[in-house]
């Protein structure tokens, strides 16, 4: 994931995300669920991880020359610092305050890399300005575009259709976050061996809601105020091999419908990736090349019922790419 120049306004190239286009007038018949409402619209999300991520080692220059305390001690960029000295590690601001008071000594700091769990000793370093610092830059959050698969009439909203992961592909546990209306400015066109990307931004800096948890089959969230009586219900189906449209935007905040085909359907009990499609839309091929980064969670329409999402593009071949069915997001 890339990072943003300015909180509220960002190049977005985060999530493998897609956006939905229309909308169409249906009845809702699902047990045990409220009604559905067609997504498709493309957000911004900004999602606050647990601890605080290693981005970047760096040397520190101080009375004993250029040193890098984080690099001798082992630290490598990905690690995620837990606590420092026991003292839980919620955000970048916990740990300089560690060193504000640091009185010398080395720290004990808890990192997670990957599903393992370490400890390092760190000895900081005074720089020239006579501040400790051990030689990291940290992250606090994730920010990227994604797309709205369907909400709920209680606001309530999933969408990517796939997990927010770190870079060794491993689900990042989050404490929350916030979601913003968004716009795609411009694509990178897919092509054999290297996806596609959608490029967009976060509108204004005024929340439309929160976002509560990142699961293998999306993100979940809530919208603040939700208007059903500008969305359109749609109910939930099953897919089956043959035609069927995904709902997408590609440019601006306009979702649109484009044609595409189910080829291969896989039910079977914890697979996530249900349905193999293929794009045939001529106008999206020559678009974007097929399915990009930033369209995942664009809803799979067929027979005029929601069937899945969007979750993944086929590296070597843009024109194809993975759905989750609507069942595995909404039993979530």
């Amino acid at each position: 994931m890339k990072r943003f120049n300015n909180k509220f306004l960002k190049i977005a190239i985060i999530f493998v995300t897609l956006l939905f286009v229309s909308f169409n007038s249906y009845t809702v018949v699902y047990a045990g669920e409220q009604n559905l409402y067609l997504g498709g619209y493309v957000c911004g999300f900004s999602i606050d991880v647990q601890g605080s991520q290693v981005v970047a080692l760096t040397e520190v220059i101080g009375d004993k020359g250029i040193v890098s305390p984080s690099k001798c001690a082992g630290l490598v960029v990905g690690d995620v610092i837990m606590s420092v000295n026991g003292k839980k590690i919620s955000n970048s601001q916990d740990f300089s305050e560690i060193l504000a008071n640091y009185e010398g000594g080395y720290l004990i700091i808890e990192v997670m890399r990957g599903d393992s769990r370490l400890f390092f000793d760190v000895f900081p370093e005074k720089d020239v300005v006579g501040s400790y610092k051990i030689g990291v830059f940290l992250r606090d959050d994730l920010q990227g575009i994604g797309t709205v698969t369907y909400v709920k009439e209680d606001g309530s909203f999933a969408s990517l259709g796939h997990p927010v992961t770190d870079s060794n592909g491993k689900l990042i546990e989050i404490n929350g976050g916030k979601v913003y209306s968004s716009s795609v400015l411009g694509v990178l066109k897919g092509i054999r061996g290297r996806a596609g990307e959608l490029k967009g931004i976060f509108i204004g800096d005024k929340d439309r809601g929160e976002v509560y948890k990142n699961t293998n089959s999306g993100m979940y969230g809530k919208f603040h105020n939700f208007d059903t009586k500008n969305a359109e219900k749609i109910e939930r189906g099953v897919a089956r091999i043959g035609s069927a449209k995904i709902l997408s935007t590609v440019d601006g905040e306009n979702p649109k419908y484009y044609d595409i085909e189910i080829v291969k359907t896989d039910f079977r009990k914890n697979n996530l990736k249900n349905l193999v499609i293929k794009v045939t839309d001529k106008n999206l091929l020559e678009y974007t090349g097929g399915i990009v980064q930033g369209m995942s969670g664009s809803p799979i329409i067929q027979d005029g019922k929601l069937v899945g999402a969007v979750t993944h593009v086929f590296v070597n071949d843009s024109s194809r790419g993975f759905g989750i069915s609507i069942d595995n997001m909404l039993n979530n």
